[in-house]
């Protein structure tokens, strides 16, 4: 949840116009069918869900950085 009303959907669709390279990861507390069915365009393989460890999220951006 961010102010103005911005989405991180929104944020990360507007920073991948300035670096279209760029890899996002969201992270979210709800269910992940939730947060797919609010979000429709999150991929399951950029979405971590909450509570996580640190190895976790260590694993999920090493994956995503050699994808």
């Amino acid at each position: 949840v961010m102010p103005g009303g911005l989405s991180g959907t929104d944020l990360a669709e507007t920073a991948h116009g300035l670096r279209p390279a760029l890899k996002v990861l969201f992270t979210s507390g709800y269910a992940e069918p939730a947060v797919l069915r609010e979000h429709g365009r999150i991929e399951a393989g950029e979405l971590l869900g909450k509570p996580h460890s640190l190895s976790e999220l260590a694993a999920k951006l090493r994956d995503m950085l050699d994808r």
